[in-house]
């Protein structure tokens, strides 16, 4: 629920940032195992080398690491951002790229301690990253409403703008002549590189929140209506599936091309086969949030990023996870709401909200004594401008109203993924839930 206030930034004392590097190093002394432990915050953004060998994630703690996969240890941790680190990107050997919701992106040469260089430009978040097939160009797509092309040797970006909401995902064709972008705008975006020709604009029924495509040109769409959206190269509609009730936050389609992986919000990853258009497995968890997802070289094995700070990785052809300890959890926060629906529809949220006058803000500002307060007041919480600007005073009715439009439409500047409850009887769970959860 990064819903109530703003999605912004996660900020770690300097104690935890420690913290968070010494147990990385720890787990490079200690029995290897599939997790990868070591990020302070949930696991926003992972990329994996095309030899399986290395690893680079980013997390909400504002950091990236990059990890050794034969050795499931942490090899350097990457601090350059002033906020949460959304995307990452492997690029030639031993470069990488990461981009931050404070809307830079640095280029590094692994194992140094600074970056290479700082690309600027974005006025807002930036959400994704991809590199061309050629490896010459890095494309990023931000809440400014804009995409850019990076030249890696230098030189000016290359802006498209037409979006008139946050850009969430991007990817390139494999064939390296277009580019495409997804957006809260209900859009899907072509655009040709070559020559002036205006992007193929491609309406669709939901916020979009994440993009890839495969080697034989077909586009996969991870939306907020939980579903998986796929369309020609040319963006004619090509079949859907369901992936969860949840919104979908990553997507990623296997080296091979036979399955596609769709993460999403509600905590679980669904392994869709592309051919049959069908859901062939669910891989289920802690049942928190799972924010980022990658497939091994090999099209069986999957890393996913939750919201518990673990990287996990999983058998994508059985939906068995590789470690017999994946399960593990330090305990559910709502366990002393078992049964409660309306704890249920909170669960998507307790990655960014705290409930109790006892607990800390998180990327969200936490919701204790929510009821009767105005927005963006909650005390040692940076909001926005925007929504420092809104007449908004949050009750049951209003609480219900930014669940019934969505975010994007009652909270308008907010940083918070789009999420809507179709449901008034789930609308008033959820309520109904926070008006008891969130007494002081």
């Amino acid at each position: 629920m990064a819903a109530i206030g703003s999605f912004a930034r996660v900020m770690l004392s300097a104690f935890a940032i420690v913290a968070a590097l010494s147990v990385a190093l720890a787990a490079g002394t200690t029995e290897a195992v599939a997790q990868l432990r070591g990020h302070g915050g949930p696991v926003r953004a992972l990329a994996i080398a095309a030899d399986g060998q290395t690893a680079i994630s980013g997390s909400f703690d504002s950091t990236a690491i990059r990890w050794s996969l034969a050795r499931n240890a942490a090899e350097q941790v990457l601090r350059f951002h002033a906020d949460a680190v959304n995307a990452v990107a492997l690029l030639s050997p031993g470069r990488a790229a990461t981009a931050g919701a404070d809307g830079r992106i640095a280029i590094w040469t692994l194992g140094k301690t600074e970056p290479d260089a700082v690309l600027e430009g974005h006025t807002a978040p930036i959400a994704a990253l991809a590199v061309s097939p050629d490896g010459a160009t890095l494309a990023s797509a931000s809440w400014d409403h804009t995409v850019r092309l990076w030249p890696l040797a230098g030189g000016a970006p290359r802006v498209l703008d037409g979006h008139t909401q946050n850009v969430n995902g991007v990817a390139f064709t494999a064939d390296g002549r277009a580019v495409i972008s997804v957006s809260y705008d209900l859009s899907v975006r072509i655009w040709p590189l070559s020559g002036a020709q205006a992007p193929a604009v491609v309406p669709m029924p939901t916020p979009l929140n994440a993009v890839a495509t495969g080697a034989d040109g077909e586009i996969a769409v991870g939306g907020a209506d939980g579903k998986v959206y796929f369309l020609t190269a040319g963006g004619a509609p090509a079949g859907e599936v369901a992936a969860g009730p949840r919104p979908v936050i990553s997507i990623a389609i296997s080296p091979d091309g036979a399955l596609l992986a769709a993460a999403g919000i509600g905590g679980t990853v669904a392994v869709i086969d592309r051919k049959a258009r069908t859901l062939a497995r669910t891989l289920v968890g802690p049942g928190l949030p799972v924010w980022s997802v990658a497939f091994m070289p090999d099209s069986r094995t999957l890393l996913t990023g939750g919201a518990d700070s673990i990287i996990r990785r999983w058998n994508a052809a059985t939906g068995e996870p590789v470690d017999p300890i994946l399960l593990e959890t330090a305990g559910d926060p709502l366990a002393a709401y078992a049964g409660d629906r309306g704890a249920e529809i909170f669960r998507a949220c307790v990655a960014c909200h705290t409930l109790g006058a006892d607990q800390a803000n998180r990327a969200g500002p936490t919701l204790s004594g929510i009821f009767g307060r105005r927005i963006a007041t909650a005390s040692g919480y940076d909001f926005s401008d925007a929504l420092k600007r809104l007449d908004i005073v949050w009750t049951p009715e209003t609480v219900s109203k930014l669940f019934e439009v969505g975010p994007q439409a009652y909270t308008p500047g907010t940083k918070m993924p789009e999420q809507r409850i179709g449901s008034e009887q789930d609308r008033a769970a959820l309520v109904q839930f926070l008006q008891r959860a969130t007494k002081k």
